[in-house]
């Protein structure tokens, strides 16, 4: 039993250190110190391992380059106060009591701890990692940030690991940006695996979160997407953050529905190690990964940088809620 815990215990550190590859120098997510080691375990008198404890919250801050990241922080710092809990404190009026610690009136604290879903799965303590924070949408009053995590959660003597990325709406007011609701990830069951989603799962130069790999598991991800992972991570090592779910059904602001939802799109948050939104990336870096994803048979490729020469006349685009991301769509 005690070899067991402690097996355990290094798979679940193993986990928590997930971040979708590469370094952290120049990202905006921070991570513990040593995430690589296995968490310590209290012990009995007799020496018997007994509670596997959680490795340490780490907050995630914004990096240089953000557009709005008072709006991101918002987000992050409820997302983080919901996926992350000491033992007994994982219920709805606790989480409600945390939110309002960061402000949030009673009221909507209390409506928001009931929208958390799979970010609060039962278990009697967690601690979640933010691995990404993008924006699925900006405008000038109004926001969505998709806040992409991993979490380790204890029960009893057994730890687990898992994640979920949250589409975290906000409103601007006059004291700031303040969160109105959230919309967890749903990915849906997992199906049998062909030959192509199992490859894309296992290239160790494609890093999925865990909602992102839960899509593909679940059989609802197009081949178009999955082939231009395969194509583009030959070249580049990539950084996923989002699939299919955890992303708004609507292109930000409009009633257009977005490929997303459908399967039919992803988008990257980190080429070779370095992150989009930074701007000490080279921007050659990143035009080269936008023409190489639309070489691969994307319709429509989003990104900080306005390109030209598209086999067709949309086939490039820039904007606000694109420069902290690379997105990557395609045809039914």
């Amino acid at each position: 039993m005690r070899r067991r815990t402690v097996l355990l215990a290094a798979a679940a550190a193993a986990a928590a250190g997930c971040s979708g590859g590469g370094g952290t120098s120049a990202s905006p997510t921070q991570r513990p110190a040593g995430g690589s080691a296995a968490p310590p375990t209290h012990q009995s008198a007799a020496g018997s391992a007994t509670t596997p404890a959680l490795p340490a919250p780490v907050t995630w801050q914004p990096g240089p380059g953000e557009i709005e990241p008072a709006a991101k922080l918002a987000a992050v710092r409820l997302v983080e106060a919901f996926g992350t809990w000491p033992d007994g404190q994982g219920g709805a009026a606790d989480r409600a009591a945390r939110a309002e610690k960061l402000g949030i009136p009673a009221a909507r604290a209390t409506a928001l701890a009931g929208q958390t879903g799979n970010l609060t799965p039962a278990a009697d303590a967690a601690v979640v990692h933010v691995i990404d924070a993008q924006y699925g949408g900006i405008l000038s009053d109004s926001a969505s940030v998709l806040v992409v995590c991993s979490q380790i959660t204890r029960t009893g003597t057994t730890l687990g690991s898992g994640g979920t990325t949250v589409d975290v709406r906000l409103s601007r007011t006059s004291s700031g940006w303040s969160v109105t609701s959230l919309h967890p990830a749903q990915p849906g069951p997992a199906a049998p695996l062909d030959t192509l989603q199992r490859e894309v799962l296992a290239n160790p130069r494609i890093s999925l979160p865990p909602a992102s790999a839960a899509d593909i598991r679940s059989g609802r991800v197009h081949a178009s997407v999955l082939n231009a992972m395969q194509k583009l991570a030959g070249p580049y090592r990539i950084s996923v953050s989002v699939v299919r779910s955890g992303h708004p059904l609507d292109v930000f602001g409009t009633n257009r529905p977005s490929d997303h939802p459908q399967g039919r799109a992803f988008d990257v948050w980190r080429i070779d190690g370095h992150p989009v939104v930074d701007p000490a990336t080279s921007r050659a870096l990143i035009t080269g990964f936008m023409r190489a994803a639309a070489a691969a048979g994307s319709y429509n490729v989003g990104g900080p940088v306005q390109l030209s020469g598209g086999a067709t006349a949309n086939q490039f685009f820039s904007d606000a809620t694109h420069h902290d991301h690379v997105h990557v769509g395609f045809t039914g």
